[in-house]
């Protein structure tokens, strides 16, 4: 597994990229849009609270409406072309003046004291507003309260005392008129509607805002969370090849066998695509003895290893199933075999192997279960005694699929991955850390395992981390077979009247 190169190998019409330079650049933009679609129930959670806040600041703050008026400046002159002129360019210079003066206690304080506000002239100056565009003599004020008819009240009284303050600033000294004159050309009225909140506005920022902070959850939530979904986060731990991908199935508890599945079915299908998977990636060097192993319990290895020797098996191989996990066996439950005499029995040399296998089924599997658990499972697996059985074992079959026990717990599996052709690593999505892959990975590596690839298991069936299959409908899609249709305890008494017509010890190659 050399990091930073591509390799691709071509199965059933699909291209499967078989490695991925984990020290390659950030994420891209389909994985910024894979963790918005993992994250989709956080993002429009957010953006919904988001739109709740603005909709509740809108109805919490109080209304404010907003009363203008405007004003024009005029210079008094006796009407020559000249003097127009000179007065044009004088009262847009005084203009800017006389808004700087809006604000001003000499203005404001009249108004409080005629309309009997209980405020000062600093309070009132934070409501209202002076301004003048460029170039022009007019002057806009605005006024701002919580009553429409005050807010005019008071828009007209702050026009009025500008009007006197700038009559008594500009009057000469030495007595006579005002040369400037300030007029009324828009009074103020009361405001129909209020200027603020604006309902829209805050409704749109909050929903903005909360669909920004739920992205941002959603990544901050996909950089903390350590768990694989997928197929990407399985690429970014290892660029070991992807041997397919089974999807969760409820119905897998109480049905867990590929038999017992509809033939055409999605479960059905990713146990064939492994086996035709499988021998792809063997193909170099045609390993009879494949190792099944899982990081930790619970990912489903013991299911995949007995699901793939049945679909070896369905394929004309002859096939010997061996439960290897000393520890917490399961096969001899899902296929109801006996347990009290298997590969402890003939590793302890009670009794030869040839008496211990057990036929399964109508075609050629064969399946050697874990026998009494030991005190000493890792000593008896990686003994010469275990060598030698899997050398007779793969010379006896086609295939020999090995399930293990998890390898993190124990070190079973990677003491037994030293007398197998290869091994196949379990990755139960939603359940494995990245780093518990990591740990696995180094194990094999450190023990020189031949790793032929991963299995995702428990795949969900829709959604940014599915596993989808090209394969063909037919008509029978959805029917179960007479098999599948049964129970555990049928499938059982099924097991022994096909087992029952077959001669005892009549092995499809040598004896062992």
């Amino acid at each position: 597994m050399m990091g930073g190169s591509t390799h691709k190998i071509e199965v059933l019409g699909n291209v499967l990229p078989l490695s991925t330079d984990s020290g390659g650049p950030g994420l891209d933009i389909s994985e910024y849009l894979r963790i918005a679609r993992r994250g989709w129930i956080l993002i429009v959670a957010a953006a919904l609270l988001g739109l709740m806040i603005g909709g509740v600041a809108s109805i919490l703050t109080k209304p404010t409406y907003t009363a203008d008026t405007q004003l024009f400046v005029a210079i008094q002159s006796s009407g020559s072309i000249q003097e127009l002129q000179q007065g044009n360019t004088f009262s847009q210079a005084r203009v800017l003046s006389y808004v700087k003066t809006v604000d001003s206690p000499a203005v404001l304080q009249p108004v409080i004291d005629s309309l009997g506000l209980d405020v000062s002239a600093e309070e009132l100056a934070t409501h209202v507003t002076a301004n003048s565009e460029n170039n022009t003599v007019l002057i806009n004020i605005t006024v701002s309260d919580h009553s429409p008819v005050q807010a005019a009240a008071i828009a007209k009284g702050v026009a009025a005392s500008l009007i006197s303050a700038v009559d008594t600033l500009e009057k000469p000294k030495n007595g006579g008129s005002s040369p400037v004159s300030l007029s009324i050309i828009k009074p103020a009225s009361a405001p129909v509607s209020p200027s603020s909140p604006n309902t829209r506005l805050n409704l749109a920022l909050g929903l903005l805002i909360g669909f920004g902070a739920g992205i941002g959850a959603a990544i901050f939530r996909s950089a903390v969370d350590t768990r694989l979904r997928g197929e990407p986060d399985v690429r970014m731990v290892t660029d070991a090849p992807l041997l397919g991908g089974i999807a969760f199935d409820q119905d897998a508890e109480k049905k867990p066998l590929l038999t017992q599945a509809a033939p055409q079915s999605p479960r059905a299908e990713s146990f064939r695509q492994l086996r035709t998977n499988l021998q792809f990636a063997n193909v170099s060097s045609r390993a009879k003895s494949v190792l099944i192993t899982s990081s930790v319990p619970g990912e489903g290895k013991s299911t995949t290893a007995t699901n793939l020797a049945i679909a070896l098996a369905q394929a004309g191989q002859s096939v010997c199933l061996v439960d290897a996990d000393l520890r917490r066996p399961a096969v001899n439950e899902y296929l109801g075999l006996d347990r009290n005499a298997g590969l402890t029995t003939a590793l302890i040399g009670a009794e030869d192997v040839n008496d211990l296998l057990q036929p399964w089924g109508s075609d050629n599997l064969y399946v050697l279960t874990a026998g009494q658990i030991p005190p000493n499972p890792s000593e008896l697996l990686g003994s010469e005694d275990m060598k030698e059985l899997l050398s007779r074992l793969e010379e006896a079959f086609d295939s020999v699929i090995i399930d293990a026990p998890p390898l993190l717990p124990v070190t079973d599996a990677a003491v037994l991955s030293q007398h197998v052709g290869g091994v196949v690593l379990v990755v139960g999505v939603q359940k494995l850390r990245k780093q518990d892959l990591e740990r696995s990975l180094s194990a094999l590596d450190l023990v020189g395992a031949r790793i032929l690839g991963v299995a995702l298991n428990r795949l969900p069936a829709k959604g940014p981390d599915a596993y989808s299959y090209g394969y063909y409908t037919q008509k029978g899609l959805g029917q179960t077979s007479s098999i599948g249709s049964s129970n555990r305890t049928a499938m059982r008494k099924g097991h022994s009247d096909q087992s029952a017509t077959r001669p005892a010890n009549k092995f499809p190659a040598a004896k062992l």
